[in-house]
């Protein structure tokens, strides 16, 4: 992999995502500092997962005006102006107001879910096809470490820096990141097209390629499934199973998080080195680790036992990579590379959308009928999904072809 444009990529979004990672950190603390109420620190998820849904669903008309690149550099540039007008706005005490700071993480959010279909579907123009699943491999690993080390050194920034000057630091990895997705070149071929007479057809064009491909249609089934089957793994969820059911202290919620964290490093490392190996027997990959995940989650929610549950969550962390990244890679590969971003805007949306509800759904269950029932459903719907693929799986070419240009 050494196309530059592959590492102004990985490298910018890195700095993005530890900026994210910082900024969130911050705001908990100012939030709770501003409020001393945990019912807006439940604000953020909610408020990230609307703000990402509804630039979802508008992404496709932004995408058919605008190259990939240049939706990328934007994106991260209105969020970098936003970010800093939180940072000057708190520093200054010009509008530190609640509802102010609820409106920059909305728009953070917003312009964030622009960039996420435009990175996925810019990834396989800037690396040579044979290296398309180590490149998901890497940029997956790197985003994990990220996400594992992230949130430990935010803490440790605003204890040291203060609430503000993080702020301050994220907005500097925002600029960072900007300058280096500029650097970005893509040779793909775009001409803009005219949304004035089109808008709703654009709207709905990844949805109907989806809905009308079978393969497509089959992966974003599993998707969908793993979205709603997921939600178990959210801090309120887990909080409250490793308190009542393992009967451990709150430290060993950072044990958990920490194991299914280096799982998924580990499945990213995996799927780097053995790349060739997924590659040529990506069918039968999909369809073990589809069993694996179910049988994990089940055995989870079953068991009661914390240093066994360590173990486990660590093999889900482990199996969910490798089977996330082989369906990135096969979706990238047998799609033309013109849908791409259409197909990724309905995706997004997707999961936004299905996680944001759930969420509710399972928290609803956890507190009247119990939290191991929660882990059981989402055991079953994930058992669903492999019985799914398996009646479904003569669409899965076991040689997919790696036809980019067509």
């Amino acid at each position: 992999m050494k196309s530059k444009s592959f590492h102004m990529l990985w490298l910018g979004q890195s700095f993005a995502n530890l900026g994210d990672v910082f900024y969130i950190v911050s705001l908990i603390s100012i939030l709770y500092s501003v409020t001393e109420s945990s019912i807006y620190l439940a604000l953020l998820p909610f408020l990230n997962m609307l703000g990402r849904f509804i630039s979802g669903i508008i992404s496709p008309l932004i995408l058919h005006m605008y190259k990939l690149k240049s939706v990328l550099v934007w994106s991260q540039f209105s969020k970098t102006v936003v970010l800093f007008l939180l940072a000057y706005c708190l520093s200054s005490q010009v509008a530190s107001s609640i509802w102010f700071i609820i409106i920059c993480m909305f728009f953070i959010a917003f312009f964030d879910g622009w960039a996420m279909p435009a990175t996925d579907a810019l990834l396989p123009r800037l690396v040579e096809p044979h290296e398309l699943m180590k490149a998901n491999s890497f940029v997956s690993v790197i985003s994990e470490t990220i996400q594992l080390g992230g949130w430990a050194l935010g803490g440790i920034l605003v204890a040291i820096l203060g609430k503000q000057n993080v702020i301050w630091l994220t907005f500097a990895l925002f600029v960072v990141s900007t300058i280096m997705m500029q650097l970005i070149v893509d040779k793909t071929s775009f001409q803009a097209i005219d949304v004035k007479q089109k808008t709703m057809k654009i709207l709905l064009e990844g949805w109907v390629i989806i809905w009308k491909n079978p393969i497509f249609r089959s992966i974003h089934i599993i998707i969908f499934i793993e979205a709603i089957a997921n939600v178990v793994w959210i801090a309120a969820i887990l909080y409250v199973f490793i308190t009542e059911i393992l009967n451990v202290t709150e430290v060993w919620w950072g044990y958990i998080n920490t194991a299914f964290f280096l799982g998924l490093i580990l499945g990213g490392i995996i799927c780097s080195k053995l790349s060739l190996l997924f590659e040529k027997a990506i069918k039968l990959t999909i369809l073990a680790t589809s069993v694996g995940v179910s049988f994990v989650t089940l055995i989870f929610g079953l068991n009661s036992l914390a240093g066994i549950a360590l173990i486990i969550v660590f093999l889900s962390g482990l199996i969910n990579q490798i089977k996330g990244i082989t369906i990135q890679t096969y979706l990238q590969s047998v799609a033309f590379i013109e849908d791409l971003p259409k197909i990724y805007s309905a995706q997004h949306s997707l999961v936004s959308l299905a996680f944001g509800f759930s969420t509710l759904i399972f928290g609803g269950v956890a507190d009247y009928i119990g939290v191991q029932f929660t882990f059981i459903v989402a055991g079953i719907l994930l058992a669903g999904s492999a019985l799914y693929l398996f009646t479904v799986n003569q669409r899965f070419s076991s040689k997919y072809l790696l036809n980019r240009e067509d």
